[in-house]
């Protein structure tokens, strides 16, 4: 009896041992990802700049639910995105220059 409950294990512990290897190396990381990816683009406030997927780089000026708006040049041209499309927040230029280190 108890031998072939060994069987039994010993057959199914690889398989199990590969489930748990691959939750571990690739599905949690990926949730991980996406969970930072979507609390960055549900924090997006009017005022940030942001990249899309397609390249666009602008300021947001307007919210809505699914949908916002961005203003990508000096003559203000607007562009109304899905949030799904925003690639990142872009840093905030700084004013700041570092002098070299001698």
């Amino acid at each position: 009896m108890l031998n072939n409950y060994s069987q039994i294990l010993g057959t199914f512990l690889p398989i199990i041992l590969m489930v748990v290897i691959f939750y571990f190396f690739l599905i949690r990381p990926q949730r991980k990802r996406d969970k930072a990816e979507r609390d960055m683009r549900n924090s997006i406030q009017v005022g940030d700049e942001i990249s899309t997927i397609g390249g666009f780089i602008g300021k947001v000026v307007s919210l809505k639910e699914d949908t916002l708006v961005i203003e990508t040049s000096a003559d203000r041209t607007k562009l109304k995105l899905y949030r799904w499309a925003i690639r990142g927040k872009e840093a905030a230029p700084t004013d700041k220059v570092e002098e070299p280190k001698a």
